[in-house]
């Protein structure tokens, strides 16, 4: 694998950090975080004019036809400058699923309307039962009628779901609550009869809501990929919705880390700069070791993905990896800003509270460790 960008994703790169530098400035994060909706429509049209929505979204559907990796690029930028909205819930969790294992029909109804901006998706699928990540522990039941299915549970933690035009559900159609057997995805209008969601607090202070399911009727032609089909899927969207936040947690902890050795080139102590303390650069050297061993992971895993090789064990050491590195890169971070670093103005706390709640998303360290352990044969 060549590591080195082509010269389209510098400039695709080059072209987003100049934006959101523009269009994102820290005050305007800060806005979102207490903002209902929690995204602007003008930035979400500006965005989807730049293409960003249509990256990797064949041309027949009006997208540009990148690949996985051209998305990478982009999302280790937003998670750089900490863009909130809902470009991962539609793009990847609701885009990636459809363009994978969607018919033509929902492929032409839906994606060129994503790559315009005008439809936001998610995907709803954990559980209050779960105490761990597990693509497949699905409850909540579809139950089948004669014109279609209908569905009743509780999902948590579904991002912008207060948002969203359409939700992609996973629901049990047959089989016990833990098989990757007898699950299916369903499209599902957001504004449909039964469905009521509710914003959750959370550390990073994102859109995520409580989602309740209450007899919602869903047509037959909605299922998405298959009947019964849906725990292939939700296993192909883990791994690829994983390696995706990598990518944003790297461009998180790449700010992190110049944020510092800024700071240490300026900020005087005892009569010095503390960049020259010992302890100042060791720490600044052990940012960079955990962001590079990171980002090389993460891009290796993500080539594998988008050539369809099976990387099962490098997708979990990716994510294990990643989420404790911007977790220390962060605490490493607050050591060299000091007292500074914890003050609600400043721009520290932004990363630590989206490097915690990244740690979580998709399964934490610990989760995809077992899976480590277990495809070395443990």
């Amino acid at each position: 694998m060549d590591f080195h960008f082509s010269e389209e994703q510098k400039m695709l790169k080059e072209s987003a950090r100049d934006f959101l530098q523009t269009e994102c400035p820290k005050a305007f994060i800060r806005k979102m975080e207490k903002d209902p909706k929690g995204y602007t429509p003008e930035l979400w049209r500006k965005m989807a004019d730049l293409g960003w929505m249509g990256i990797i979204f064949p041309e027949q559907y009006g997208g540009i036809g990148g690949d996985f990796l051209d998305l990478l690029v982009l999302l280790e930028e937003m998670g750089r400058a900490c863009l909130p909205g809902p470009f991962f819930s539609t793009v990847v969790l609701g885009g990636l699923p459809i363009l994978e294992a969607g018919n033509e029909s929902q492929k032409k109804e839906f994606l060129p309307k994503i790559v315009k901006g005008e439809l936001i998706l998610t995907l709803s699928h954990i559980e209050p039962a779960t105490t761990q990540f597990d693509p497949f522990l699905i409850s909540v039941e579809a139950r089948s009628e004669p014109n279609g299915y209908s569905i009743d549970g509780v999902k948590l933690f579904v991002p912008d779901a207060h948002v969203a035009h359409w939700m992609i559900c996973a629901a049990r159609t047959k089989g016990e609550t833990n098989s990757r057997e007898g699950i299916t995805l369903f499209l599902i209008d957001g504004r449909s009869s039964g469905i009521k969601w509710e914003l959750l607090r959370t550390v990073a202070q994102d859109k995520q809501c409580e989602v309740v399911f209450r007899k919602v009727k869903v047509p037959q032609e909605r299922i998405l990929g298959g009947l019964n089909e849906g725990g292939k899927i939700l296993e192909m969207l883990s791994q690829k919705a994983a390696v995706a936040k990598c990518a944003e947690m790297i461009g998180g902890a790449q700010f992190v880390l110049d944020m510092c050795v800024s700071y240490a080139k300026e900020r005087e102590q005892f009569g010095k700069l503390i960049g020259t303390f010992q302890a100042v650069q060791h720490h600044c050297a052990n940012m960079l070791i955990n962001l590079e061993g990171g980002r090389y992971i993460t891009y290796k895993a993500a080539w594998m993905l988008s050539k369809g090789i099976p990387c099962t064990k490098l997708v979990a050491v990716a994510k294990a990896w990643v989420s404790d590195a911007y977790k220390r890169v962060a605490g490493l971070g607050h050591q060299i800003m000091a007292g500074t670093g914890y003050m609600e103005e400043h721009d520290m706390p932004l990363y630590s509270r989206r490097a915690k709640a990244a740690e979580l998303a998709f399964g934490d360290a610990n989760y995809y460790k077992k899976l480590v352990a277990k495809e070395i044969g443990l």
